[in-house]
């Protein structure tokens, strides 16, 4: 079957229309030498034109002798890719990184020797495409994420590398057929997974549309082979309903001396396989299939042709979208309305002017087709939705794992976007599904990680909703809020996400430091030493030598992982102690006998204060959630810091009888800095507004509640509110409960306590 979809470049310079199907030996033909590029370049100087004539003949020189799959010359391909490129009007300096993409990793040619033959923008583009050309993405290993990784900062930095590496893709997917078939599958679902979204995401409509046939073509030829004869079925059967909906839109702007351009518009095999299947749909039911695309010279032409489409034919209700008035992130605009045409046939109709096509068309290579020469690639960057660019910089600054960042990354592919305003009447663009604390750190990471509370059109609504088209969304913030862990759990964009992790990563690191130091000091107490050595030059060999015992690099880093629980105080503290006599220095007899008879019976390090400051270092459990009054011990859980159970928990007694050596002695401060959470158990008899009693009597006893569940079960005399609320300390809970015992229709309300 043949691999080419869309038409090749004709010598001409031009693709001719409509789309036909050559085959692949017909592509390469058109490409195979430098006069077929040449022809395209009218749009470059005589100058620019040598340069990419010099870097022609570099490249054919050094793949002499190479022979592509197909049995061509290897040139033949750096020539159709400089092509594609040429046809996106790119600078000289793309289209001869174009011609040598290829020469540094197949021809040992050095990235010094380009920038000496050509310039070091050229050869940092090339470079920047030298590491994506043997990339295969359908594996998690980490070297296939940091390419990845690599390649969207690449992008970042200069566009051109992208684009480039769109046209080698598309022209690699048009010659698939020559390929051997076992490397089909993986090749067509890493353009599916990636090329395709990214193309998308930059505007490349025409581009995005190639990659998704030519993949399905591969993918799944029957299915492609048995739709690609229903439309061509279809096609002829509808043939003369087609053109008299098109000579009709004709007379009627012609009667209304407007100047237009209109073309049909047939959509494409994979989008109608796409939403066959999403929508469990017969291909009978797909009513879309055809359309028009009307261009029209001003903006406001575009409103009154869509009146005159009106006047002609029924709108369908519900299928008009105004993407002028508010374009998508990437840039595209256009109006679409959908018409009940002749034989009662929906056909959809797109307008727009010959700029919006352009950029509908091209996307962010648009940016060249406006200017002959090189703009400079920031101007207008943002206006055609390339800002999700730079968003990869902030991403990479906090995110060095190349897994984590792909993840973040592969959120924000997909432009399905709702679009929400400031107080100011900005509108942002946000990926559906996007919630308040996304919209916060859309508006900057400061914003995100000082939000408290948030108002839409209005209303006072919880962090975690869901933004809807045409929200006005005001957040609030506190100079001394920092970002919730919880937040992880609903927030959408990759931006959002790296920035919560960051810092609290950073967070965390700080405050298990500082909870390692207070473990080592009291560890050290244990065994008669009042505090640690100070790390200055008399006690370097001694700090040296603990940390070769640990493994760390840092005097910190021990610290650290001693806060997070990956090292055992106790332990460290021995050994320290072991080095510190071997220089000739003895515990302290008086000390050593004090902490030994105040020691708790069930533990083996000194006790730890708590008083609720400690955030991420210190976690309450979630099994028995103690709160200040209750008999407490610490576990220093692997990776996981410090987690506080009560004495009495169940989960607690397990971990003790097999891990002793880990628990710590811990104790409430006599004044907590904030309230603490607890399970609550509330039976009701079943009576109209029981749970806004409930809640009401919580309120009256200063509670907060964090979490309300109920039983499932059809309601019969009495039904289980099991709450989650905060209080001071156990008496307040006490307190809490009484007030509960009061209200009427509560029947019992006591503590629960799941790890007992």
């Amino acid at each position: 079957m043949s691999a080419v979809l869309q038409p090749s470049p004709g010598k001409n310079g031009r693709r001719p229309s409509p789309p036909v199907l050559p085959s692949p030996a017909a592509a390469n033909a058109a490409a195979a030498s430098f006069a077929a590029l040449t022809a395209r370049l009218d749009y470059l100087d005589a100058g620019d034109i040598d340069a990419v004539r010099k870097a022609y003949r570099f490249a054919d020189e050094a793949h002499l002798g190479q022979i592509r799959a197909s049995g061509e010359p290897y040139i033949t391909h750096p020539i159709a890719v400089a092509a594609q490129c040429a046809e996106w009007k790119l600078d000289a300096q793309a289209l001869m990184a174009a011609l040598l993409h290829d020469a540094i990793e197949d021809c040992g040619v050095t990235k010094p020797e380009l920038i000496e033959r050509f310039g070091a923008p050229v050869a940092e583009l090339v470079d920047g495409l030298t590491k994506l050309d043997k990339l295969q993405f359908n594996t998690r290993e980490e070297n296939q994420a940091e390419s990845f990784r690599k390649m969207l900062l690449a992008m970042a930095r200069d566009v051109r590398v992208i684009l480039v590496k769109l046209a080698d893709r598309t022209h690699n997917m048009r010659t698939l057929e020559d390929v051997p078939r076992e490397k089909w599958g993986r090749i067509s679902s890493e353009t599916l997974d990636i090329y395709a979204p990214i193309a998308h995401r930059l505007g490349l409509n025409q581009t995005y549309r190639e990659l998704q046939e030519l993949a399905f073509r591969y993918l799944k030829p029957w299915r492609y082979l048995v739709l690609n004869k229903a439309v061509a079925k279809a096609r002829s059967r509808r043939r003369d309903l087609i053109h008299k909906v098109q000579r009709d839109v004709e007379a009627a702007f012609e009667s209304a001396g407007m100047a237009m351009r209109i073309f049909g518009r047939e959509k494409t095999l994979y989008s109608i396989y796409r939403k066959m299947d999403d929508k469990h749909l017969s291909f009978a039911q797909v009513t879309d299939i055809y359309g028009f695309r009307i261009l029209v010279p001003m903006v406001t032409d575009c409103y009154t042709a869509m009146g005159l489409l009106h006047q002609m034919y029924k709108p369908v209700p519900g299928k008009f979208k105004d993407h002028i008035a508010i374009p998508k992130i990437n840039g595209y605009q256009s109006l679409h309305t959908t018409l009940v045409g002749p034989s009662g046939v929906n056909v959809e109709f797109q307008l727009r002017t010959e700029a919006m096509h352009l950029v509908a068309e091209s996307g962010v290579a648009a940016h060249w087709l406006y200017k002959s020469s090189m703009p400079d690639v920031s101007d207008g960057g943002e206006r055609l939705g390339t800002k999700w660019l730079q968003s990869l910089l902030d991403i990479q600054n906090e995110t060095r794992d190349a897994a984590e960042f792909w993840d973040h990354v592969k959120i924000d592919l997909f432009p399905d976007a709702v679009y929400v305003f400031t107080p100011k009447s900005q509108i942002l663009a946000l990926p559906r599904g996007a919630t308040v604390v996304d919209f916060a750190y859309s508006i900057h990471s400061d914003v995100g990680d000082h939000t408290v509370a948030a108002q839409i059109n209005g209303a006072v609504v919880p962090l975690r909703t869901e933004l809807k088209n045409g929200d006005v969304v005001e957040v609030k913030t506190e100079p001394d809020a920092v970002p919730n862990p919880g937040w992880l759990a609903f927030v959408r964009t990759g931006r959002a996400r790296s920035k919560i992790r960051h810092h609290l990563k950073t967070m965390a690191h700080a405050e298990s430091q500082e909870l390692g130091e207070k473990l080592l000091a009291q560890a050290l107490r244990a065994e008669g030493m009042e505090r640690p050595p100070p790390d200055d030059e008399a006690n370097r060999a001694i700090w040296e030598k603990l940390l070769r015992f640990t493994g760390n690099r840092s005097r910190a880093e021990l610290l650290t992982d001693l806060g997070l629980g990956k090292r055992i105080a106790t332990i460290v503290a021995k050994r320290l102690m072991n080095m510190m006599a071997e220089r000739g220095e003895k515990p302290d007899a008086l000390l050593l006998s004090r902490e030994r008879y105040t020691a708790h019976e069930h533990v083996t390090q000194g006790s730890v204060v708590l008083d609720g400051s400690e955030n991420a270092s210190v976690q309450f459990a979630s099994c028995c959630r103690p709160v200040p009054g209750d008999t407490i011990l610490g576990y220093l859980g692997r990776g996981e810091g410090l987690v506080v159970h009560a004495e009495d928990c169940a989960v607690a007694k397990r971990l003790q009888h097999k891990d002793a050596e880990r628990f710590i002695g811990v104790e409430w401060s006599d004044e907590p800095v904030r309230q603490f959470e607890t399970g609550v158990l509330v039976t009701v008899a079943n009576g109209k507004g029981v749970l806004a009693r409930v809640a009401s009597a919580l309120a009256s006893a200063e509670a907060d509640i964090t979490h309300v569940d109920m039983d499932e079960e059809p309601a019969q005399d009495a039904t289980d509110l099991r709450f989650v609320i905060a209080v001071r300390d156990r008496s307040h809970l006490e307190a809490v409960l009484r007030n509960l015992k009061r209200t009427p229709l509560v029947m019992r309300a006591r503590r629960i306590r799941p790890g007992h």
